[in-house]
């Protein structure tokens, strides 16, 4: 339990000074829970309760296209929050399931936990104006990624935001993410293996 919290400290840190008192306070608003993998934390239609910061593990966000195919939108690893954030702030269904790729635990946080949090430490204002701004600034960069960059330049960019991704997670759920096939994503690293050989 105490380790789960040390990981929202030092993410918390980056943003925001906090006395001793007040995380203290801050940790009683969290629920520590744990999930298993293949566990759900949200599913599609359903609404977004929770806003999860992960401790342990891997989650993603993702959705399922009409022929039944899996788009990956987002892996959330130790020290990122993960939720469907228009479901959670509207109250409206949920347009993206959101599950374990390993065994997690993760800290929930629930809208009404949210406000008085912000309303007894009012230093957490800041703290989710900065989390949100910078989630913004990553949605329009995969965004713009995916619409412009090559396959290589997409891959080589999700190893800067993910470096340990391609060691901890399938192939299938690596190319989801880039938008290719498994197989595009085995003959792009046997291209980037070759050109590394040859520029060493």
């Amino acid at each position: 339990m105490e380790r789960c919290f040390d990981v929202l400290r030092a993410h918390i840190s980056k943003k925001i000074d906090l006395t001793e008192e007040e995380f203290a306070r801050c940790t009683t608003f969290f629920i520590p829970k744990q999930f298993r993998k293949k566990q759900f934390l949200l599913r599609e239609e359903e609404v977004c309760r929770h806003q999860a910061f992960v401790t342990k593990g891997c989650l993603r966000s993702y959705t399922i296209d009409t022929k039944g195919k899996e788009h990956v939108l987002v892996f959330a690893v130790e020290g990122w929050w993960i939720s469907d954030m228009h479901s959670y702030l509207t109250g409206e269904p949920a347009t993206y399931n959101i599950d374990a790729l390993e065994d997690s635990e993760v800290l929930l946080l629930n809208k009404a936990a949210d406000e008085r949090l912000c309303l007894d430490i009012p230093k957490f204002e800041r703290y989710f104006r900065l989390l949100y701004r910078g989630s913004l600034v990553s949605w329009l960069r995969r965004t713009d990624a995916s619409l412009s960059l090559s396959a290589e330049e997409k891959y080589l960019w999700m190893l800067q935001t993910y470096p340990n991704i391609p060691q901890r997670l399938p192939d299938h759920q690596i190319a989801s993410y880039l938008g290719i096939t498994p197989e595009s994503l085995s003959r792009l690293r046997k291209h980037l293996s070759r050109k590394k050989s040859l520029e060493s």
